[in-house]
């Protein structure tokens, strides 16, 4: 159908419209399919009215790595399929942290440096987008 390109927080983000049933989307972000639920339709007017808002203040990060974390970030979009570490584990460089399904491949993320676990932004089924924060490393 109808194919867009977004930049969100300096990521770049290529979303397809599949279809509409009712009120839920059929969507596909870079490669990964989502179903989105639609709380209302927009429609647009033949000339559509555009007003400028009053700009904001910039918003911090959704997920903001904390204090001296090392944030671990997802390499692409894709499924976690299983979650190898706790808060608290120690880890060491090229332990296996994630499994996550991606482009139809199970990939493994893995420790890039010895650390602590600190937080665990994600759970097993979550769909994450590349540059999702997914867990922090102290």
């Amino acid at each position: 159908m109808k194919q867009y390109k977004f930049i969100i927080n300096g990521n770049q983000y290529v979303v397809e419209i599949k279809g509409f049933n009712n009120n839920l989307a059929e969507l596909e972000v870079n490669g990964t399919p989502f179903k989105v639920e639609v709380e209302h339709q927009v429609t647009l007017t033949k000339t559509p009215k555009i007003s400028r808002p009053t700009p904001k203040p910039a918003a911090a990060p959704a997920a903001p790595v904390s204090g001296n974390a090392t944030p671990v970030l997802s390499p692409l979009p894709g499924t976690i399929l299983k979650i190898n570490v706790k808060l608290g584990d120690a880890v060491q460089k090229g332990d296996k942290l994630f499994v996550m399904e991606a482009m139809k491949m199970e990939n493994n993320i893995q420790a890039e440096k010895d650390g602590v676990v600190k937080s665990i932004r994600v759970a097993v089924g979550d769909n994450v987008l590349q540059g999702a924060l997914i867990m922090e490393m102290e």
